[in-house]
């Protein structure tokens, strides 16, 4: 409660980082009773003092209707704000706004730009997502080599998602020699996080 107080007063005083951290405690009720209203009002302070963070977080609201209207115009301008300085999350974001034409119009190539910038910092959905546009050739030329590539840098960061569909590459022989080992191995890695389709397809490859 006394760190809240605390925070509380800062944010008060137009200390950004504050305001930020103040928001994020209303969002996820942290030492305050949960309130996305408020949540809002103090990411809508931070994101117009340019905080990239912030600028995400009003994004999320936005595109969620939490605290706020849904909006994904809005939730779009934000996020745009903030992958233009380079937050990673944001950048992904922004790229899924692009591929489903959320709040602006349909653009694969611009989807593959954002997941791309996201994707070479290291994010593990924006990494899952990218390899999904080679998968397909959206926004980029079909290439199943690059497709494991990324699907591999996603699934050695534990996202479910790669580990399937990297399962599924080695087990069709898509993009790499087939292999069977490396197929049961990758969808064992996403059944163990509870990925339905993986624990499937597992019991299928052990039954047979």
């Amino acid at each position: 409660k006394d760190a809240f107080e605390i925070m509380n007063s800062l944010a008060i005083k137009n200390n950004i980082e504050a305001q930020y951290r103040l928001g994020i405690c209303y969002y996820i009720g942290q030492g305050i009773t949960q309130d996305y209203t408020k949540a809002v009002y103090w990411y809508t302070k931070a994101a117009n003092q340019g905080h990239s963070n912030a600028q995400n977080s009003l994004a999320v609201c936005y595109a969620n209707g939490r605290g706020v209207s849904q909006d994904y115009a809005q939730a779009f301008n934000w996020y745009k704000k903030s992958a233009e300085q380079g937050n990673s999350d944001a950048q992904n974001n922004l790229g899924h706004c692009y591929y489903s034409g959320r709040g602006v119009s349909q653009d694969y190539k611009q989807a593959f730009k954002w997941y791309k910038k996201s994707a070479d910092q290291g994010n593990k959905h924006a990494q899952y997502n990218l390899a999904i546009c080679y998968d397909n050739g959206r926004g980029t030329t079909q290439d199943y080599k690059l497709a494991i590539k990324w699907y591999t840098k996603s699934a050695d960061q534990g996202n479910s998602n790669a580990q399937f569909n990297l399962g599924s590459s080695y087990y069709r022989g898509q993009g790499t020699t087939q292999d069977y080992k490396q197929a049961v191995y990758w969808y064992t890695k996403s059944a163990e996080q509870g990925y339905s389709d993986a624990q499937e397809i597992l019991g299928e490859c052990y039954y047979y």
